[in-house]
């Protein structure tokens, strides 16, 4: 090497250790992450996992309570950066125009296995409600009702939607619209009592896992059915905050793990303070979300994190 070049070397590497934020992983800008929580459980669960790992890594998680519908209007007009309940293929009308224009993409699947449709007790069941179109000859045993959660999401317009198809025989039928909580209190009382209820379920889930329901066949193309969850980002945060971008897009999950967070969300926890009891008793879950990822100011993400949580 010439001299000139050693000089240059050396110049370089003397402005890297004095700025100090040469190897930082992502610019400023993308210290905020703004992640979305349309209030289901296990949508809780997981953007607490991210929460709590984005601010070991050293950025700033900003969890925003949206609808489905606003969570994807927002990514669009980037209000918003990450979304990690993209349930598919029931959210396929909600997402099919942000993805056909782009302005919404969808960077991995980070569950698998999961389920999502209507059920109905099994001593319903077993009296002879195994199909949707079941539902419409003991409409008077329902007393007209399917129950659904909050308004605007995929299941309960899919729901309308049922209703609204003579094939599929729900004429005169109303869907209730409440909330996830609101709806298993209603559930559980019904089949203490023994009664008729029909209502939205999806797996996993700790209340609905331990329920003795039947999911209904005869669901067609609706998007019910056998499931996975996917992860959406607005348009260009890759290429925008590759490092963040890295990390979310790494986040997989499996049923056990979000049953067991659900299970404690839904006795009352903090969906962060679960997250991070589970992160501490399953450390090295942590490893492969933090593959080619470094913290905020470029150090080492696995020591950043145990520091910040233990484990």
């Amino acid at each position: 090497m010439s001299r000139m070049k050693s000089f240059v070397a050396g110049m370089s590497l003397a402005a890297f250790l004095a700025t100090g934020t040469a190897f930082a992983g992502d610019a400023e800008s993308c210290k905020k992450v703004r992640l979305s929580d349309v209030g289901w459980t296990d949508i809780q669960a997981t953007t607490g996992v991210a929460s709590v790992l984005l601010t070991a890594l050293g950025y700033q998680p900003e969890v925003i309570q949206l609808s489905v519908p606003v969570t994807y209007a927002s990514l669009k007009n980037k209000d918003l950066d990450v979304f990690l309940g993209n349930w598919m293929p029931s959210m396929t009308n909600d997402i099919k125009d942000y993805t056909a224009e782009g302005s919404v993409e969808t960077i991995s699947q980070n569950l698998t296995g999961a389920g999502y449709g209507i059920v109905v007790p099994s001593y319903v069941a077993d009296a002879g409600v195994k199909t949707l179109t079941d539902l419409g000859k003991f409409k008077d045993k329902f007393e007209g009702k399917i129950y659904g959660i909050e308004a605007g999401n995929d299941g309960n317009r899919i729901i309308l939607d049922m209703i609204k198809n003579p094939a599929d025989n729900l004429q005169g039928f109303e869907l209730v619209e409440s909330s996830e909580a609101g709806m298993l209190t209603q559930a559980e009382q019904s089949m203490k009592d023994n009664k008729w209820i029909a209502f939205l379920g999806w797996t996993p889930h700790p209340v609905m896992g331990a329920m003795k329901i039947t999911y209904l066949d005869g669901m067609g193309n609706s998007g019910f059915g056998a499931a996975t969850v996917s992860t959406n980002v607005r348009k260009g945060y890759l290429q925008e905050c590759p490092n963040a971008g890295a990390f979310i897009k790494n986040l997989k999950f499996n049923l056990d793990m979000e049953g067991q967070m659900m299970d404690s969300i839904l006795k009352g926890s903090d969906a962060n303070k679960t997250a991070t009891e589970w992160l501490k008793k399953n450390p090295d879950a942590v490893k492969p979300w933090l593959t080619g990822v470094t913290a905020f100011d470029g150090s080492d993400a696995a020591a950043a994190v145990k520091t910040a949580i233990g484990g």
